[in-house]
This record gives structure tokens, sequence and C-alpha cells, in this order.
């Protein structure tokens, strides 16, 4: 198990990626909060340049990527769309090729926004695993980099956005994150301890890709299919086995959230503070106010990961 990136290895990446990303908004929004019993405070890593977390990530790995292979010409990577604007986005950046694999079916704002960024686009394979294994072949045949979902070059950007939110608002009894492969779970962790704090970490997952709630309530690694129809950012089939480790260890808790309660997560969200949800940036909301009695009296906060919801399914949130 690879170890958490350090304070100061946080603090280089903030340095790094800051002419990019200035620093998101953490906000209370007492619609939002009312009826909940806590004070909630909520992360906006939908106010990226790319409308997610994984942006921060991302520069950061191609920066070292760069520094440590200076000969590299272009990347890979599989995605459902998140990740491979994030790579796309710092690809671009840093004059590399990208090549985006996504599984049939995809979110095609998704699709649209990556090839935006300059993203080649490949479609194979009907779930996420499927396009990370096509990817692979790919990467040898092309002679390309790639990059995977998790790796600590990731999580140390990702880590980024907890310094902040732990800075923005102090003594925070339980921040809920939603976990797609691990690095925004990881980041939290990782700001965490780096700090010194104590603060509960609430990972949640779709009751729909349970691959990780399985392998955390069983103590051990266990695949599982996703089959959700709404969150595809946490499509996860297969855990990361580093991931994995660090969440056995940091976690307080794994919970499940159905397609139904993240499309009611959505809907509130906007109607609350007129800011969109993906499905899987609903995830954390939806997580809390299922799990409301266990909080009352608490200062929690929860990240709104991402806001690149299809159209489609905005108008399924919208009507629900």
């Amino acid at each position: 198990m690879q170890p958490l990136p350090t304070l100061s290895e946080i603090e280089s990446a903030k340095a790094l990626i800051r002419p990019h990303i200035r620093e998101t908004p953490t906000y209370r929004w007492p619609l939002l909060e009312s009826g909940l019993g806590c004070e909630l405070w909520m992360k906006h890593e939908n106010h990226t340049p790319v409308g997610a977390f994984k942006i921060r990530g991302g520069l950061v790995y191609m920066d070292e990527l760069k520094r440590h292979q200076p000969g590299v010409r272009g990347v890979i990577a599989a995605s459902t769309g998140n990740h491979g604007q994030s790579i796309a986005y710092a690809a671009r950046r840093n004059g590399l090729r990208a090549v985006i694999v996504v599984p049939h079916g995809n979110n095609p704002e998704k699709n649209a926004a990556m090839r935006s960024l300059g993203a080649e686009l490949v479609e194979h394979g009907r779930e996420f695993q499927e396009a990370l294994e096509y990817s692979r072949e790919l990467a040898a045949r092309e002679s390309l980099h790639a990059v995977p979902s998790f790796h600590p070059w990731l999580v140390r950007g990702v880590a980024t956005y907890a310094l902040e939110l732990f800075h923005s608002v102090a003594d925070l009894d339980a921040i809920f994150v939603p976990i797609g492969l691990g690095s925004g779970f990881c980041g939290i962790a990782s700001a965490r301890e780096a700090l010194g704090l104590k603060t509960k970490i609430i990972g949640v997952v779709s009751a729909h890709a349970p691959a990780y709630a399985l392998s955390f309530q069983q103590r051990q690694f266990v695949e599982q299919s996703s089959m959700t129809r709404v969150a595809e950012g946490v499509a996860c089939k297969t855990p990361n086995q580093d991931a994995l480790q660090h969440i056995l260890h940091h976690a307080h808790d794994i919970l499940t959230v159905t397609d139904d309660e993240a499309l009611a997560a959505m809907r509130e969200i906007i109607q609350s503070t007129h800011n969109i949800a993906e499905g899987s940036g609903a995830l954390a909301h939806a997580a809390l106010k299922k799990h409301r009695a266990d909080w009352q009296g608490k200062r929690v906060a929860c990240i709104l990961s991402g806001a690149n919801a299809s159209m489609s399914i905005l108008r399924e949130a919208l009507g629900a």
C-alpha cells in the first residue's frame, strides 16, 4: 500500500494547480440544511474548469509524468467522463496527445466535453472495467502512457480540495464523500491525517455499484458488477487494491444510495442551491439525508464532486 501524501506534498500540489483552479467555495445553504438537524457545509467541486474535482489530480499527474518521462508523446485513460476530462485538460496544457476510452452508452455530454478538450474518444465495452482493459491494449499498441484512475500523484492533487475544506470549516465532525475508484476519499484521508484531525470520513457508493461497500463490510476485496443508471461516476466493478486498503483503514463507514435517492438529491440540490449535481455528485447529500438521525447536532460536510449530468438524467431528476 502506497503511503498517503504529506502536508508539504499537498501544499506543493496546491501551488502547482492554483494558476488553473481557484479555491472552490464551501457554503451553507439554509434550504438544503432544513430538516437535517445538523450543520451542513457543501464543498462545491462542481466549480472547477471541468465541473468536477478530478482536474486537480490530472494536473499534478501530468506534471510528474513530464518530469519522469520527458519524452512521452501521448497518454490514454479509461473513464466514464470526469477523469477523462481531467486528463484531456492537463494533456493539452502539456502538449500531449490524449486518448480516452469510454464504455458504450456513456453520458453524451461528458463525451462531448472530453472531445472539446482535445481528447480522441474510443468507445468500447459495456462498463468501465471493460473500457479499462481495452485501454491497456491500446496503450501497448500505440505506445501511449496509460494513466490509471487511482495513483498517488492523483491523490496528491485531489487532496488539495480537502485541505481547502479543512481550512475553511473548523471542527468538522464528519465528511460524506462519493467513492468511484477512491481518489476523492483518499484525498480527504490524506489531508485529515496530515493535519492531525479526528473528522470521520463516510464513503458513499451507488447501491447498484456496491463493490466498495461489500468490500468494506466483508473486510476483503470483493468484485461486483455495476448496474447504476444515474451515477456513472461511481460505476466501479473492481476496487483498486491500494485505495481499498486506505478505505478499510480510514473510513468510519461506507453507505449506499439508490438511483432513485440520487435523483431526488439532484433535484433538491438544484432547488435549494441553484447548482447542478450529477448523479454521483449528489450521493453524499443523499446519504446524509438518509442517515440524518445519526448526525443530529453535528457539523457535517458533503462533497459535491461533480456537475456533469446528462440532459436526459437532468430532465428525469427535475421531473422526479
